[in-house]
């Protein structure tokens, strides 16, 4: 295991900057997730901590050991990459042997610990073939045993169920959360899939144009987002957003939107009561607390159905309005058609107030 300390990391390619004043602390045996689109510094992050790419400015620490000009080979880091990279024309036996051959170990030691390694991972059956006899699935078991093989104090992974289908990509992220707390291993895992950092993470880093976004549990992210970006990042389907100001009324205050109005619960109310009046907000709501009707509702955003995604134990229902589209979910029992006439309004209870110009969130 190991703690790992990244201090205000920097890297820069030419005039493009790909990550920018990063700094993190990894906990011995957490499971670390970096979550974000393509291009925001993830991969990049990851490869320096690795060793692969050396950092413009920053430190990066293994157990308070300053290892940033350390070569990959001295920092007993494994990594397994989208890609499974095993040797084709050699057996999954020997693809992972090739991992312990700079070791010193007696073949006997050496076939104890592959065999160890593999029925941790249920692969033994694979072990006399060749890639092209294996599934991805299979593949990528055979890469991670031939990672966790020489016990690495920590597991680096790129996006590494990427390639794989759906249904596979759900076993094998489970087996790989098993096997990280069976083993107790430090591990930081890059993805872009929201589902697999919300299922799979002890902490999350949203990462965006090179720089943190937030960091937090799953839990924390998914429900008390720190932005604009980090609200609509994480979420299937992703928050809704509305544009407008806040209003005084004879009952307390009030959201409005040029096609709806929403009165504020006094929670809400309390915390942006001391903004300017004459600033702009941002209000987000999720897909499953905006309440739909096909009847007439006071105030409420009056659209059509635009689409209609079942998806079995919710339904998806795309709403277009003169400002555009939102998306709500109902329960399947529902029965909405293209092109029928609906209401909506966000519950109030369930609401996200953001400052328009800064992106920030305004409720703790």
């Amino acid at each position: 295991m190991a703690e790992i300390y990244i201090e205000k990391l920097y890297k820069e390619y030419g005039k493009v900057v790909a990550v920018r004043d990063f700094t993190l602390r990894i906990e011995n045996g957490e499971l670390m997730l970096f979550l974000g689109p393509s291009g925001c510094g993830k991969t990049t992050t990851l490869n320096c901590i690795a060793g692969l790419e050396v950092p413009t400015s920053g430190r990066i620490y293994f157990d308070g050991e300053d290892v940033t000009d350390m070569p990959p080979h001295r920092r007993n880091v494994a990594m397994v990459f989208q890609s499974s990279l095993l040797y084709p024309h050699l057996s999954a036996r020997k693809n992972i042997d090739m991992s312990l051959r700079s070791r010193k170990l007696t073949k006997q030691e050496m076939n104890r610990r592959v065999e160890e390694t593999c029925g941790l991972l249920g692969i033994i059956d694979l072990l006399e073939k060749k890639p092209f006899e294996m599934s991805g699935g299979e593949r990528q078991r055979v890469a991670t045993a031939k990672a966790i093989v020489r016990n690495p104090s920590l597991f680096l992974m790129d996006e590494p169920l990427a390639s794989l289908d759906a249904a596979m990509r759900e076993t094998l992220r489970v087996e790989l959360v098993v096997l990280q707390k069976k083993l107790g291993i430090t591990m930081v895992f890059v993805t872009h899939d929201q589902v697999e950092a919300m299922t799979i993470a002890d902490r999350i880093v949203v990462m965006h144009l090179g720089g943190v976004q937030q960091i937090g549990t799953p839990m924390e992210i998914y429900n008390k987002p720190a932005n604009l970006f980090v609200a609509g990042h994480v979420g299937s389907p992703p928050m809704n957003f509305f544009e407008g100001s806040i209003n005084t009324t004879d009952h307390g205050l009030e959201f409005v939107h040029s096609s709806f109005h929403l009165a504020l619960t006094k929670e809400t109310a309390n915390v942006i009561r001391e903004q300017p009046r004459d600033k702009r907000y941002v209000l987000g709501v999720r897909p499953s607390s905006i309440d739909l009707s096909a009847n007439p509702v006071s105030d409420s955003l009056r659209g059509r159905v635009y689409g209609v995604e079942l998806l079995g134990k919710e339904t998806v229902v795309i709403i277009e309005y003169e400002g555009g589209r939102i998306k709500t979910t109902v329960p399947p029992r529902f029965s909405y058609s293209v092109g029928d006439s609906v209401y909506a309004l966000p519950q109030p209870e369930a609401i996200y107030l953001f400052d328009a110009d800064s992106g920030e969130s305004l409720i703790a």
